[in-house]
């Protein structure tokens, strides 16, 4: 491999979720000769003081990477100012990036997978993102190593420079000539709501910089390497993050072997993209299951 790619960790005021992370991403093949970003947001009210000064602490533990370099925000940013301030900068910098949340637990061989396919994929335009999750879908070892799907993850993702000099903040002017097709082909056939997170971003229900991100890279028809082993699990899914409510249905295995397979075609695997049609179409469960999450998600709401 060719220089490895700085990781850059966006924190905010969970404390044990950044415990975990950090735990884990330590454990990476390569941890103790990557260097360390991490972006940590102030508090946003008097409420979220203690758990932002508990998590400022944990970050500045004696972590064996080569080098760990600490941004604290002196006033809160929000995550999608931050993320986008962050990783522009830092990309800037060295032309490639892997960036992590707070809510994020790495397979050990995460480091090593972003790193290969960053190499590998460096000159070919068309691959914008290298996915760290993946997705649960049904007959799971049927899929090919790693594949290619038309959606961005935020999830635990890799990128270059190159790519991310085509991500426009502009939700207006980047959807303003999307045609029904490319609405109906940007949101899976209808199966999931990516559209309609759009819609709310533009209406200012959401500030989501993640599917700005994915709209960036659709229209320019690119393309995301994904693993079908997942390499990262989000564990904040409990419904203590900001954006985040209780849900199973994205839970996974986390890779145990490294990657060995590439795909030398880039174009989309029409057996990926079907396997996760399907599984959007069918995440949400019978109606027992649905009702359950909801209370779940309300009673998240209520205990905060």
């Amino acid at each position: 491999m060719n220089s490895l790619a700085p990781v850059l960790l966006f924190v905010y005021n969970r404390p044990a979720h950044t415990l975990k992370t950090l735990t884990a991403l330590e454990k990476n093949q390569y941890a103790d000769q990557t260097i360390l970003y991490i972006y940590s947001d102030a508090a946003k009210d008097e409420r979220a003081i203690e758990a932002v000064d508990e998590v400022r602490r944990i970050i500045k533990k004696p972590w064996r990477f080569k080098q760990i370099k600490i941004v604290e925000r002196d006033k809160n940013w929000g995550l999608a100012a931050n993320v986008i301030d962050g990783v522009t900068k830092v990309v800037r910098e060295h032309g490639q990036i892997i960036v992590l949340e707070d809510d994020l637990e790495t397979s050990s061989f995460a480091l090593d997978y972003f790193n290969k396919a960053l190499d590998r994929y460096r000159e070919d335009e068309q691959v914008m993102q290298i996915s760290g999750y993946g997705y649960p879908v049904q007959n799971l070892n049927q899929l090919p190593e790693t594949f290619f799907f038309r959606v961005a993850n935020s999830w635990g993702w890799a990128t270059w420079d190159r790519a991310w000099q085509h991500f426009n903040p502009d939700i207006d002017e980047l959807v303003s000539d999307f045609s029904e097709e490319q609405i109906h082909q940007f949101s899976i056939e209808g199966k999931e709501n990516f559209w309609k997170q759009v819609q709310e971003l533009r209406s200012g229900k959401i500030n989501s910089w993640a599917i700005r991100w994915y709209a960036s890279v659709f229209k320019k028809n690119g393309l995301v390497l994904y693993p079908r082993n997942s390499m990262t699990q989000n564990i904040g899914n409990d419904g203590s993050g900001t954006h985040t409510a209780a849900e199973s249905t994205y839970q996974v295995t986390l890779a145990d072997h490294p990657v060995v397979f590439f795909p030398t075609e880039i174009a989309e695997n029409k057996q990926a993209y079907d396997a996760i049609k399907y599984f959007y179409a069918h995440r949400k469960g019978s109606l027992l299951r649905r009702g359950i999450r909801f209370l779940k998600k309300k009673i998240n709401e209520f205990n905060k």
